[in-house]
């Protein structure tokens, strides 16, 4: 679908030309038809990263492309990842405003001057682009764009896709969703009004319609953007009333100070009552002629920190007042003014709050502990503020009731800003509408759901059915949380699950540990919440992997419950719940065997202990723990997916219920039946296979470099270094095209310390770099006979050794390749430029390449074994060997998990031949009858004649 999408736009070109305007009909460009209706975040990035690769590739000249659509929906996320990727030009449309009016007013766009750069840049001169000071509210200056500097110009705007600009794009991108389509659900469900959503949209983004929706669907890429707000990444906060002589003295004073202004206002619901509920209030910044809007408070407090998601995105000035015109109130109002210094790990701020009339020092970071290690160097004495300066404004000048006029600074809100008109909401004309009437799609002005959710579901506690005697704490047995009816998606989910550890230490008092379980099927992304849910809270991850028992494991039984030692964990368990010291065993996977012990101490810094893992949820474990979450989807559900795509190829029908029995044996029969027990469902709709969120730059070479030089550029503080022996083996579904193998067409398990592992990858080759997914996650020996069993074959196999040394910044990892006469070197991270720097410190620069290794081993082979299933005549008979190993022993396991499957092969003959005998006895019935008729036929028609005669 990709490659043949990627083929129509360069052969059709994408640019929109003059005498080339799309039609208005359903039957318009085959671009548009071509291309689905509308894509995720991730796919759409993929997708759009390789149609620019093909057109540069292909095309002569620069490659231009247009991302447009309303504010907030994230088109600017998307222009900022795709740089990161191919490197290109980003130009906003934003330092081309010709005033100080809304910005999503297209006559405040001057498009004559970006038009002008855009053809400069297309005949290879260099173009000057303005800049736009948003505080000073002018253009301050220029910035030269250099016309060799990049093949790929992205320009990122509102009205990137206008009919201006059109005829000089290669690729158009519209992205709608995000804070756009969540504020109307939200405002939907405030006003309590039956009103149509279009009427909302006309109020809320009143250009919206009339001037932006008309040109997205112009677009060649559609993307939904569901993404709103996410802890995955969350900014950690501590903050204290100021203390200049410890800002004087601080670490970062060479760094330049940044003073900002703001104006911070918090909108009170149309439909509020007189209760204070500030997470329905909508949050509203201004800085200079600039709006930022969040949805209700979506913070966490933990002990002494504030926790933020990224959950702030800009809107116009007419969005602000056409809430007003809705029914919403400004309730609070104050300016903030910030002085801050930075070293780009970490920020400390000097705000003052006029209001409060005091100044606070606020120390932010994206991780927890640099952020807690650093305050702890600053040796501050004061106490930490946890509450937020609307809470500390609402205690000190009281709740403002509902027909009383808002708290304000002593200095109007609107002093040396613009004035702030409420429009009365813009109705788009009849004609208009008819014009694009067969264009219109709801992906551009729907919400994702059909209701709005304006505030997150809360926790509510229910009487406890005592599942057995615990005399640790009597609220244990009184009380316990109340399943949730609705499922989530992963950030809800998240945020979802910290509130309910949150809300059981306030029924324990802060007296007894949480303990959490987190189930669901391998490769669901059951470890990654448990991990961004510690980073959080702060607290230990215990998998239950650690309580492997080394007879069951040697026969590869991950996945069997019976691995599993079920005596130590309870007791684990149970020491943790009555705040006891307890030992928890460490397995060693390479060997089999279990290597130790760690010990864990629950304590009021870490009240609350995650338990992880497949079973978590079984009732002989989750009946001793306080919070249960099922997760389910991630690659899991991708691999599915992949498997479904190979057969279709292949020609063949299966359902998705045949490949969950077939690669996921244990899935139906002992995991799923507990998942629905679970106090909080997650659906993790998140492709780590497409998304640049996972992302690792990979530089590989084959030339030598010493093990010193590899040292020198590592931190010896954090050096570690291990080695690992692995097999990668390479499946291709039987039935599927021939021809040159490649890695794409394959599934590819590696057999690693002992266990296997599924390497469900898409790389994106830019230049020398291979960027590609972290979605290695480990599977059952079931799950590889499964896809054996499903017709897979395997067509290529590689064995290696590695040697890897890493800092934490970065892995370099060396490959011996048992066919390759020289190693190769890998240089893996998350940082481009850090990955880079350390290949240009080796000395790689000029020898990389992209190719994967099966490739390479391809052209290493005679040409009379490069076929489809070329490997090493040699290994061959290892190969099959390994294959035969893996079906006896994922077949016994099958056998073991699913005895009523048993025979199933000769039930499906047997259904087969059942279901063409009933056709048969339908035919011959109707033979019957029609035999029947014909013969009355003849001899009437005899008796007749004879009659006659």
């Amino acid at each position: 679908m990709d490659d043949e999408a990627v083929q129509r736009v360069f052969e059709e070109r994408g640019r929109d030309y003059p005498h080339q305007q799309p039609s208005t009909s359903s039957s318009a460009s085959s671009i548009l038809q071509s291309l689905p209706l509308h894509v995720s975040f991730d796919h759409g990035f993929h997708l759009l990263v390789k149609l620019l690769q093909e057109l540069r590739a292909k095309k002569e000249g620069l490659v231009t492309v247009g991302i447009g659509g309303p504010s907030g929906s994230g088109k600017t996320s998307l222009a900022e990842k795709v740089a990161s990727v191919i490197g290109c030009t980003v130009v906003s449309m934003e330092n081309y405003r010709d005033g100080i009016d809304d910005g999503n007013d297209p006559n405040s766009i001057d498009f004559d001057t970006l038009v002008r750069n855009l053809e400069d840049l297309m005949k290879g001169k260099d173009a000057v682009m303005p800049l736009f000071d948003f505080q000073e509210k002018r253009r301050v200056g220029s910035k030269t764009i250099k016309s060799s500097s990049s093949g790929v110009v992205v320009v990122d705007g509102t009205y990137a896709l206008h009919s201006k600009l059109r005829s000089l794009l290669d690729i158009r991108v519209a992205v709608v969703g995000g804070v756009h389509f969540s504020l109307l659900s939200k405002v939907q469900y405030d006003i309590r009004d039956p009103c149509s959503l279009d009427d909302l949209i006309d109020s809320i983004f009143p250009l919206f319609r009339k001037h932006i929706e008309p040109d997205l669907h112009h677009a060649q890429i559609r993307i939904n953007n569901s993404f709103v707000s996410s802890f995955r990444e969350p900014i950690y906060k501590l903050k204290c009333k100021s203390e200049s002589e410890k800002v004087s003295t601080y670490s970062f004073n060479e760094n330049c100070e940044q003073i900002d202004n703001f104006i911070e206002m918090y909108l009170r619901p149309p439909s509020a009552r007189e209760e204070v509920r500030i997470n329905d209030w909508i949050k509203v910044r201004q800085s200079g002629i600039r709006y930022y809007i969040s949805l209700g408070d979506q913070r966490i407090v933990d002990k002494n920190f504030i926790i933020r998601p990224k959950a702030e995105f800009e809107v116009g000035r007419m969005t602000l007042t056409g809430l007003l015109s809705l029914g919403y109130m400004i309730v609070v109002s104050y300016k903030r003014t910030s002085r801050s210094i930075s070293n780009g790990n970490l920020s400390l701020s000097r705000e003052t709050i006029d209001t409060l009339d005091e100044t606070f020092m606020v120390l932010r970071g994206t991780d927890r502990k640099v952020v807690g290690a650093e305050a702890s160097k600053m040796g501050i004495k004061e106490p930490w503020i946890t509450k937020s300066y609307l809470e500390m404004i609402l205690e000190s000048k009281g709740v403002p009731r509902l027909n009383t006029p808002p708290l304000m600074s002593s200095a109007s809100i609107i002093e040396g800003q613009e004035k702030v008109i409420v429009p009365k909401p813009i109705r788009v004309t009849p004609n208009l509408v008819s014009k694009f009437e067969d264009l219109s799609q709801p992906w551009t002005r729907s919400p994702t759901k059909s209701k709005g959710e304006p505030v997150l579901a809360t926790w509510r506690f229910i009487p406890a059915v005592p599942l057995q005697a615990d005399n640790s704490s009597a609220s244990r047995n009184i009380m316990q949380l109340a399943p949730m009816a609705d499922s989530f998606d992963l950030d809800n989910g998240l945020l979802l699950a910290v509130q309910a550890i949150q809300a059981l230490n306030t029924l324990f008092e802060n007296k007894l540990p949480v303990i959490v379980g987190i189930g669901g099927p391998s490769g669901s992304g059951k470890t990654s919440l448990a991990h961004k849910m510690a980073n959080i809270v702060g607290c230990e991850v215990i998998s239950l992997e650690s309580y492997y028992r080394s007879e069951q494991v040697k026969d590869f039984k991950y996945d069997d419950f019976g691995s599993l030692d079920l005596t130590l964990l309870s007791k684990n368990i149970d020491d943790i719940r009555n705040c006891k010291r307890t030992k928890v065993p460490i397995f060693d996977l390479e060997n089999c065997t279990r290597s130790g012990f760690k010990e864990i101490q629950v304590s009021e810094d870490c009240g609350v202990v995650i338990f992880e893992g497949v079973y978590a949820l079984h009732p002989d474990i989750r009946r001793s723990l306080d919070l249960w979450i099922a997760v389910v989807g991630g690659v899991h559900s991708h691999l599915i997916a992949r498997v479904q795509r190979d057969k279709d190829r292949a020609g063949r029908l299966v359902s998705q219920n045949e490949i969950m029995m077939t690669v996921f044996p244990m899935f139906q029969q002992y995991i799923e039946p507990h998942l629905v027990h679970a106090h909080l469902k997650i659906r993790n709709d998140f492709d780590p296979v497409l998304s640049p969120e996972s992302s690792l730059f990979v530089l590989k070479s084959n030339k030598q470099v010493a093990y010193q030089d590899i040292t020198n550029i590592l931190d010896p503080a954090k050096f570690c270094s291990s080695v690992q022996n692995f097999t990668d083996i390479y499946l291709k579904l039987r039935g599927t095209p021939n021809g040159q193998l490649t890695e794409s067409e394959c599934i590819r398990v590696r057999l690693c310390e002992g266990r296997f592992a599924l390497l469900i990858r898409e790389p994106i080759r830019e230049g020398n770099f291979i960027i590609q997914p972290k979605v290695d996650f480990d599977i059952s020996i079931s799950t590889v006979a499964g896809l054996l069993n499903l017709g897979y074959q395997a067509v290529a196999y590689i064995e290696a050794s590695a040697l890897i040394y890493q800092d934490g910044k970065i892995l370099i990892e060396v490959d011996h390749l048992q066919d390759s006469p020289k190693p190769y070197i890998q240089i893996k991270g998350t940082n481009r430029e850090v990955v880079s720097a350390a290949g240009s410190t080796l000395g790689l620069d000029g020898t990389y390449t992209t190719k994967s290794y099966l490739q390479i081993i391809l052209e290493s082979l005679p040409t009379s074994e490069r076929s489809s299933t070329g490997i090493h005549s040699h290994q061959a008979a290892k190969l099959q060997e390994l294959v035969e190993f893996i079906q006896s022993q994922g077949s016994g396991s099958v056998a073991e998990s699913s005895p009523s499957r048993e025979g199933s092969p000769m039930e499906d003959i047997i259904e087969d031949m059942q279901l063409r005998i009933r056709k048969l006895e339908r035919w011959q019935t109707i033979n019957t009858v029609l035999w029947t008729f014909l013969m009355s036929a003849l001899v009437g028609y005899s008796l007749y004649q004879r009659k006659r005669d």
